[in-house]
């Protein structure tokens, strides 16, 4: 295959002229791959440079079909050129026939999920920009084309610094993405200890009218998020006065109740609830009511299910897809303790398992193109 690298090289940096949505751009970016690296399927996906987890995905209809089991093989399972892998090794393209030429390793990827479903090969690209990651690109063929060279793996290597920068550019245009429809200010509502609405804003109005469709609830009633935080609220402040120790201040006992809901568009909903004192002495409960974004998603849950700082940190290292071993030696503490923290996340979390674990927090992340618009 004769492949002029200069003259797409410059094809590809010529995109970076003109001004794009995160989606328009990853189309565009694609169209231009496909002249020179033919490809029979493809998933685009942004993701979030702190906690490497998705923000959106582009895909063909064949790879939308074994989604979520190689989202599972990412994250679950021990693999070839798993792309938190390539990210820590520096090798930010790679082929997976070829490398299954090479050596002895079996890949589980290949085997139960793309050959099945009539895939011969993969060339996987994590897309680095000023030492952050902001996507994944990979790309497939089919049983009956031709295997990925190693001149067409050079040439997509060649492209990653600018398909980086591009994602890195068209965030915030995917942020907006992900908010078109929502309110642009946060919702505010008052209730009373006893869950009565008091008073409301417009934006508050909106998020209680999707709450109250999730549960199929009439406008007068109560939706329970909302009860629920403000019961975990008031729970708090009702605690006995004796249980205060130094270690565990009174600030611990007044501090926000949160919860995470997903709404039936796909859309997640943070609500936060805070005490409110009044001049004549009665109780009243402030809720904050706003679209919670990608980033923001994680430590929300992390908090809102109690997770100790070293319990987060350990999530983190889980969510880059590292070993109990390789956890041990980046957290300086024994495989033991490893698993004493993962079980007491377990325990917190409701999940009985490192897969589990993942599936409850990563999914959340997998935003398809659906969700977006």
């Amino acid at each position: 295959m004769n492949i002029h690298i200069g003259r797409k090289e410059q094809s590809i940096t010529n995109l970076e002229k003109e001004t794009w949505t995160s989606r328009t751009y990853r189309e565009a970016a694609l169209q231009h791959i496909q002249t020179r690296i033919p490809y029979d399927a493809y998933c685009f996906t942004t993701v979030d440079p702190h906690t490497l987890l998705s923000t959106g995905a582009v895909t063909e209809d064949g790879i939308e079909a074994i989604h979520d089991r190689l989202f599972l093989n990412e994250y679950t399972e021990e693999d070839l050129h798993k792309y938190a892998d390539m990210i820590r090794s520096g090798k930010h393209t790679a082929i997976l026939r070829a490398a299954l030429d090479e050596t002895t390793e079996r890949s589980a990827r290949y085997e139960t999920i793309l050959k099945p479903a009539g895939f011969s090969d993969e060339l996987r690209a994590v897309l680095i920009c000023d030492g952050a990651c902001w996507g994944y690109l990979t790309l497939y063929r089919r049983t009956e084309t031709a295997l990925f060279t190693e001149e067409e793996r050079v040439l997509l290597q060649d492209w990653t610094g600018s398909l980086a920068r591009m994602l890195r550019k068209t965030q915030q245009s995917l942020m907006d993405e992900i908010l078109s429809g929502s309110p642009q200010e946060p919702g505010i509502m008052v209730v009373s200890d006893t869950f009565k609405l008091l008073s409301l804003n417009e934006a508050a109005e909106h998020w209680l009218t999707q709450l109250r469709a999730l549960e199929q609830l009439d406008d007068d009633v109560t939706p329970r998020p909302v009860r629920a935080v403000s019961s975990h609220l008031l729970s708090r402040l009702l605690r006995p006065s004796n249980l205060n120790t130094s270690s565990e201040p009174r600030a611990a006992f007044t501090s926000q109740s949160k919860a995470c809901i997903q709404l039936l568009d796909g859309r997640y909903l943070v609500l936060h609830a805070s005490r409110m004192r009044t001049l004549d002495g009665s109780e009243q409960i402030a809720i904050r009511l706003e679209q919670a974004m990608p980033q923001d998603l994680l430590p929300i849950l992390a908090d809102s299910h109690g997770l100790s700082h070293r319990e987060r940190e350990l999530l983190g290292y889980v969510l880059r897809s590292y070993s109990s071993k390789e956890i041990a030696a980046a957290m300086f503490i024994s495989a033991y303790t490893v698993q004493d923290h993962l079980k007491s996340i377990f325990a917190k979390t409701g999940v009985y398992s490192r897969r589990e674990l993942i599936w409850f927090f990563v999914s959340r992340f997998h935003l398809s193109d659906n969700q977006m618009n």
